[in-house]
């Protein structure tokens, strides 16, 4: 935390305001209440997560206000989603709400009694004295379009991650049963053709048994084009000589069959979400500024805003990095250097969102691709692949969020200033 900042916050926290520490959980909060010197000034107290518990906090706060307190900060750790709702009902009655580090909570809880001991209550007395020093931040609630499209890049990160996990089980159970049938089809989730055969004939002894004509009339359901007898033939010869185990047919081609349907499903979601990401992206007024910039598509231009909420809330490209856990850190002692990595003390699903955009653009964006090749093998300091991505997602943030302060749409020979051209050439 810059010292600027630190001390703005110091400044705040006066004899006349009151400094909340709450540890939130599933169904029972705990809150602790001290003043600015970090001394307790009421009872410890419990409360559900629930309406009738949260305004019993809001009534006990009012209570210890009335004996001399102008101000209330509340503070907690924005971890997990229960915070979310408590947090949403202090905000809308008007309260100042604080965000903490758990990682802080973690290392300051044993400066009291050097024990490592955990309980909600002595979390919830950490909390509030971190609070007390400052040591604090805002949290982020994205609200109207961006909690939309945040909701969407969760949803989304959600069912990609079970698709692909159904994916992988159906590799898995056609490796054991049936490892030939990708000579045939290569990619054997990806065509019609394929996964109908998966859905009705999907072992070898069923494939042998309707023979080449049976194959062909089980493609034929679901591709209408004509399909070539070559195929079927193929399909049939490799079944004869399979390695494939032949127990338990029964119960996998039952598996199989639900997996598939399941997938189906999974797709159909995915399909509907990316369409609503297309119409909430293009209703922030920045999607024709993000799609200009080649190698940024509907989906990765949607997931960036969904992670970031409005980019024009933040000062500059820099805070955005921040966030992303992008800022360089380094540990060195003594006559010890080491060198700088980034800090990951940021969102890693945005961390995600750019390493897949960075990836996408080093092979179809000119410019990002020359610069990654230049940071490969210039002659002083030259990087690895990966950390040139970082450098390449830095650049990313920067380029989105110039072009929508400035309501411009990507120019290709504005991306590097005089100094990064001079040095491109030169290399």
């Amino acid at each position: 935390m810059k010292g600027n900042q630190l001390n703005q916050r110091l400044e705040e926290i006066t004899a006349g305001t009151l400094i909340v520490g709450i540890d939130v959980a599933k169904s029972l909060q705990w809150a602790r209440f001290v003043d600015y010197r970090g001394v307790e000034v009421a009872k410890t107290m419990s409360f559900k997560n629930d309406k009738i518990g949260f305004e019993n906090i809001v009534s006990e706060i009012e209570k210890i206000c009335k004996t001399g307190f102008q101000k209330v900060i509340i503070g907690m750790e924005p971890t997990g989603h229960y915070w979310k709702t408590l947090a949403n009902y202090l905000i809308n009655r008007g309260y100042k709400v604080v965000g903490v580090n758990p990682y802080h909570t973690k290392r300051a809880k044993e400066l009291d009694d050097n024990s490592p001991t955990k309980c909600d209550k002595k979390d919830a007395i950490t909390i509030a004295r971190l609070v007390k020093d400052g040591r604090y931040f805002i949290p982020y609630l994205p609200q109207d379009i961006y909690a939309e499209l945040r909701a969407l890049t969760n949803a989304r990160t959600s069912l990609m991650k079970r698709n692909n996990a159904i994916k992988n089980t159906v590799v898995a159970v056609l490796d054991e049963y049936f490892p030939e049938i990708t000579q045939v089809f290569k990619y054997v989730l990806n065509g019609k053709a394929s996964r109908q055969i998966l859905k009705s004939c999907p072992f070898p002894s069923e494939i042998i048994a309707i023979g080449t004509e049976g194959v062909l009339e089980e493609i034929k359901k679901a591709v209408k084009k004509s399909v070539g007898i070559k195929k079927s033939e193929q399909l049939v010869e490799i079944a004869k000589t399979s390695i494939g185990v032949e127990y338990g047919l029964i119960s996998t081609k039952i598996k199989l069959q639900g997996m598939l349907a399941e997938l189906e499903l999974l797709e159909k979601n995915l399909e509907n979400i990316e369409n609503m990401m297309e119409e909430m992206l293009m209703k922030t007024g920045y999607g024709e500024q993000i799609l200009s910039i080649k190698g940024i598509g509907i989906v990765t231009g949607s997931m960036f805003l969904g992670e970031v909420g409005n980019p024009l809330r933040f000062n500059n490209a820099r805070q955005i990095s921040k966030l992303a856990g992008y800022d360089l850190v380094e540990d060195s002692s003594g006559k010890n250097k080491s060198g700088t990595v980034i800090s990951k003390r940021g969102r890693k699903g945005f961390r995600s969102v750019l390493y897949q955009m960075a990836f996408t653009m080093v092979g179809k964006n000119p410019e990002m691709k020359e610069l990654y090749r230049h940071l490969l093998i210039r002659k002083k300091n030259p990087l690895k692949k990966k950390q040139a991505l970082v450098v390449i997602s830095k650049k990313i943030i920067t380029i989105i969020y110039s072009l929508i302060k400035k309501q411009e749409k990507y120019k290709p020979d504005r991306v590097f200033g005089a100094v990064r051209q001079e040095m491109l050439l030169a290399a």
